[in-house]
């Protein structure tokens, strides 16, 4: 029964997130944000392909399977903390299952020059306008809620707001959909979607499929979730990952700092 409910998570947030959008459309017409916002200047590209290795560092309070995570920081101590030892980009929720809000982005960008991704799970090519309009560098695509077409469509406007994508894969038919576009960095989750465990073998039995399959080459390989220490990521980095992203492995760690330095220092 636990599985099963495990599993309808991902379509709950997805059905309930058309009438998120549906009254963020009512509230901020698109035509306004188009007019208001500015284009980046691939910021999130830059400072990914710079790197060696690079963390990914996600100001998560709250998961939808395991509840609240953090209470001893808001989300703008955490991208502070994050931000002075050695993180490279910052993940910013703005959904409500994670406690997230839009005006998070904003709230982070005053304290950071980091650049930063919404985290958002993306349906309508609203979010996307609507995400460079709150200051985000870069979005999160999420392949398994996306037709192919749409997921090109998105990877379009996206570049062409001078914005960048992490397209996010969990299995091979996922990451046949994120090969078929031109995006550069795909993102390996480690969990599962039926069980909601998490497991860095996800990425290391799936890099092989990617890396054989990839036509285009070139791609930036990032593994998501599960990356628990130094240790993870720096497993992940032999195997061929170039950076990490991670949330609850940060937030639920003793000291928070000591363990930002500690997974972006793998390989160092």
């Amino acid at each position: 029964m636990q599985g099963d409910t495990m599993k309808d998570i991902l379509a709950e947030i997805v059905e309930k997130k058309r009438a998120v959008v549906e009254e963020a459309r009512k509230q901020m017409p698109l035509d306004r944000i188009k007019a208001e916002l500015k284009p980046g200047t691939h910021r999130a590209a830059k400072a990914m392909e710079a790197a060696d290795f690079f963390l990914i560092a996600e100001c998560k309070l709250n998961s939808p399977a395991k509840g609240r995570l953090c209470k001893r920081y808001e989300v703008t101590e955490l991208a502070k903390i994050y931000s002075g030892n050695g993180a490279t980009m910052l993940s910013v929720h703005t959904d409500s299952h994670f406690l997230g809000r839009n005006e998070d982005i904003p709230a982070v960008r005053t304290i950071t020059g980091l650049p930063i991704m919404r985290k958002e799970f993306i349906i309508d090519e609203y979010q996307i306008y609507e995400a460079r309009w709150l200051g985000a560098d870069a979005v999160l695509l999420i392949a398994r809620i996306l037709t192919g077409e749409q997921l090109k469509n998105f990877l379009d406007i996206v570049h062409s707001l001078g914005m960048d994508a992490l397209i996010e894969v969990h299995d091979e038919d996922d990451i046949d959909k994120a090969l078929a576009t031109e995006g550069r960095f795909i993102g390996v989750n480690n969990r599962n979607l039926k069980t909601f465990v998490t497991s860095i073998e996800n990425t290391l039995e799936l890099l092989p499929y990617i890396e054989k399959n990839d036509k285009l080459g070139g791609r930036i390989l990032i593994s998501e979730s599960g990356v628990q220490n130094g240790a993870d990521a720096e497993k992940l980095r032999l195997a061929g990952c170039r950076g990490v992203l991670v949330g609850e492995g940060l937030v639920v760690a003793e000291d928070v700092g000591a363990m930002t330095r500690e997974i972006a220092a793998a390989g160092k």
